[in-house]
């Protein structure tokens, strides 16, 4: 079974969010949090919030043992652009795009099946 939290609107690039996500995907839920609190780039708290999310939709929802749960799955999306000006030379304007990401985190079972008592 798979469970899956979502996070929208962060205001971090997308290529910037990917170079964290692909730290932890295909990991260990244990050792992908505690991967994340090592890393000093500024999307890991956001993931680790995420992952600490989906893991409690998980052990709540689905009775899911923590230790049996990996990361299937990040994917990192592009969200909305948000539009600014910074003013130029000749009374011209620069267009600035602050971007935003969206981030789905998918958890599966190493042993499928396997509840918590």
């Amino acid at each position: 079974m798979e469970v899956s939290a979502q996070l929208n609107g962060i205001r971090m690039a997308p290529r910037k969010v990917r170079a964290v996500a692909h730290l932890v995907k295909r990991k260990g839920v244990a050792q992908a949090l505690d991967q994340l609190e090592h890393t000093i780039k500024r999307p890991a708290p956001a993931l680790t919030k995420l992952i600490a999310s989906a893991l409690a939709n998980a052990e709540h929802a689905y009775r899911m043992v923590r230790d049996n749960l990996y990361i299937k799955d990040i994917v990192v999306n592009e969200g909305i652009k948000l539009k600014r000006f910074m003013p130029k030379g000749f009374g011209r304007a620069a267009l600035i795009k602050k971007r935003t990401s969206r981030v789905t985190v998918v958890l599966a079972e190493r042993v499928p099946g396997l509840k918590r008592a």
